[in-house]
Parts: structure tokens; C-alpha cells; sequence
């Protein structure tokens, strides 16, 4: 198997790359300004902004596979149109495509979303994202399309960072205590998108974990495991903020569950305090 990791130098995508080489995959990622520096892959410079850098790296590389882990934020020309020119490059070549979303392409106005739901965003983010997994369905039919929530492990994750900073006062804000996700832990992620990489299944697929926790809740799990002073989180409501963006979202996963062989763990299971 030989695969390219587009994002791999991202949290997500490192997770991919140490899985892949560990499973003797021939593994090739790609990075926009931080280099790679993991051995035992092959990493190349790549700006999904740039027409034509997608087709010159899977020249390149020549992948039977291709997992799309990057994430560039609200900015559309990555999120979206860079996406739809991976799908349609790897759809040119025959590789076969997992493409990872967000639960942020749903506005919450219905909290518990299965496979089948179709996208209502709130955000740019959550826009640039929609359009990319809407594209990607189109243009690469055979494509897996994978939507995940807030991903947690090895304390690199950006949630984890901002607990500790938040109890060390290095840094301004609050957990909100009504914003509500389906944390899942990066390593099960990982393990999941390689299980489809390996198959031939097409379609939406929901990654996330068991359990419905508050971004707040979540911080006082990572502050107990790390052990952490978990009175020293500040609380507040996201309602009560002009912040825009969905409050309550509960990727259904039981379905995909039923799909793969890795077991997704709700957060208090992979947050257990040591």
C-alpha cells in the first residue's frame, strides 16, 4: 500500500503517518510551511491554493491511496477549492480517496446527526467544509467522505493545550458550558479513516466518540488525567457571547460504528484520570 497524507504535518495528520508507517505502508505527506520531520515517510511541500502543485505531488508519489486530513480553517480556497482539486486529481489517477469533514457543517438545530443529514452551517468554516464534502461526492463518487468532532490525544491537540494554559493563566478566555461536541480521540480516528483507506466503502462516514461532553465538561477530563488544578477553568455560555456558531452537535456514529472494526471511545474512557 502506498499512500499520501495530504496535512501530515498536522495533528490529525501525524497520527496518520506514524500509523501508516507502523502498518509497513510506503507513506508519502505533504506540508504547506512546516516541514515534516518524521522518518520513515517521504514528506513534499504542497499549497493547495496553487494549481497544479496537487497533480505534481501525486505524480510524484504515485499513491494508491489518497487521505485528505488537512485543514485550512474559513479560508476557502483551501478548505474548499483545494479539496475539490485533490478529489478531482486523485479521481484522474484512480486513487482511492478518504476525504475527512467536520461537524461543523451542521447549525445544530436538530443536535443528533446521522449519516444521512445534509449540511446546514453556521460559519464560514463550516461552509468552506460542506462545499468541500458536497464536491468531493460528486466528483469522486467512490470517495469516502468522513465527518469527525473535537479531536483529543497526546496532549497536542488544541483543546488540551488551551486546559493547560487556561489552569497556568497564560492565556484569556472560558469553556463554555453550552457548546457540545462528541470528542474523539485521535489515535481511533486514525485507526478508522486507515480502515476505509483499506476497503472499497463509499459514501458519509461519522467518526466521533461515545460521549456528548460540553467543551467545559471536556476540560475538566484533560485537567484530571494531566493532573491539573480543574477549579482554575473558567466557565461561561457560548449564548451569552456574539460568537457565532452551533452550540449543540451530536455526530451519530453508530452506523459507521457498525461499518469499521475500531472501537470509537467516548472521552470519559480515553480521559481517565491516571
Amino acid at each position: 500500500m502506498r499512500v499520501l497524507i495530504i496535512g501530515g504535518s498536522g495533528f490529525l495528520g501525524k497520527e496518520l503517518v506514524c500509523q501508516a508507517i507502523a502498518a509497513g505502508w510506503e507513506t508519502a505527506a505533504t506540508y504547506c510551511s512546516r516541514p515534516g520531520s518524521m522518518p520513515g515517510a517521504s514528506w513534499y511541500q504542497l499549497d493547495l491554493r496553487t494549481p497544479g502543485q496537487v497533480d505534481e505531488v501525486l505524480a510524484a508519489v504515485a499513491p494508491s491511496a489518497v487521505i485528505n486530513a488537512t485543514s485550512g480553517g474559513s479560508d476557502w480556497t483551501v478548505t474548499a477549492d483545494g479539496s475539490i482539486r485533490v478529489a478531482v486529481a486523485a479521481t484522474k489517477r484512480g486513487c482511492r480517496l478518504v476525504h475527512v469533514s467536520s461537524d461543523a457543517v451542521f447549525s445544530g438545530s436538530r443536535i443528533h446527526y446521522d449519516e444521512a443529514c445534509l449540511p446546514d452551517p453556521l460559519t464560514p468554516y463550516g461552509a468552506a467544509k460542506a462545499a468541500a464534502e458536497t464536491a468531493v461526492r460528486l466528483l469522486a463518487p467512490a470517495a469516502a467522505v468522513a465527518r469527525t468532532s473535537l479531536i483529543i490525544g497526546h496532549g497536542g491537540s488544541v483543546h488540551e493545550r488551551m486546559v493547560h494554559a487556561l489552569v497556568a493563566g497564560t492565556r484569556d478566555g472560558v469553556l463554555f458550558t453550552d457548546d457540545i461536541r462528541c470528542p474523539v480521540h485521535v489515535e481511533d480516528l486514525a485507526s478508522a479513516l486507515r480502515e476505509l483507506v483499506m476497503s472499497d466503502q463509499a459514501g458519509m462516514f461519522h467518526f466521533a466518540g461515545a460521549d456528548a461532553l460540553s467543551r467545559h465538561e471536556l476540560g475538566v477530563l484533560i485537567a484530571r488525567r494531566d493532573g491539573l488544578d480543574a477549579t482554575r477553568l473558567p466557565a461561561g455560555r457560548r449564548a451569552d457571547t456574539p460568537m457565532p456558531g452551533a452550540l449543540d452537535v451530536r455526530l451519530d456514529s453508530s452506523a459507521t460504528q457498525g461499518r469499521v472494526r475500531t472501537q470509537l471511545r467516548g472521552a470519559r474512557a480515553f480521559l481517565r484520570a491516571r
